[in-house]
């Protein structure tokens, strides 16, 4: 286990943007990080569908649900779909379910809760947009670093310790 993020705050404070404290880690990964892809949807996961069919290499999904604790922005089946595509995280500004099977799965998951509803599908959502939640401004690009301290976010990739 490696705690990331005192080491970064250490070494880069004025490049670095720390999250307000409100988010669970609930992923196999103790600690992760990428260049942010980001979506905005609220209590519809049908963007988040889309893209973990992709190629996730060196990225870390980004999704603003508005803060919603109702339905599930992620549950086992799109994680492991991520996990098969190489994305390396999800930070979740709303709830994901399926907390067993997800904390089995090497990717890492911070999220605000867990609940068991799950989303309807809408074909809502905007990809790319900058988010603004937690005390933090991202936009699409950015760098993320998550571990069990916390959430960073950088402007550009820092070379870790």
């Amino acid at each position: 286990m490696k705690d990331l993020l005192p080491d970064l705050c250490d070494l880069y404070p004025e490049q670095l943007q720390i999250a307000d404290p409100i988010f669970t880690s609930y992923g196999k990964r103790t600690h992760f990080y990428g260049e942010v892809v980001t979506i905005s949807c609220f209590e519809d996961n049908s963007r988040v569908r889309e893209l973990v069919t992709q190629n996730g290499k060196g990225k870390v999904m980004v999704i603003d649900g508005g803060g919603s604790k109702r339905r599930a922005l992620l549950g086992d089946m799109l994680a492991e779909k991520a996990v098969n595509n190489g994305w390396e995280g999800f930070v979740i500004n709303g709830a994901i379910r399926d907390i067993a099977a997800q904390s089995q799965l090497n990717i890492g998951i911070h999220a605000l809760c867990a609940h068991p509803m799950p989303t309807e599908k809408r074909g809502l959502g905007d990809l790319g947009k900058t988010l603004r939640f937690a005390g933090i401004t991202i936009a699409q690009g950015d760098y993320i670093y998550c571990d069990f301290n916390g959430i960073a976010v950088s402007k550009q990739p820092l070379a870790l310790p």
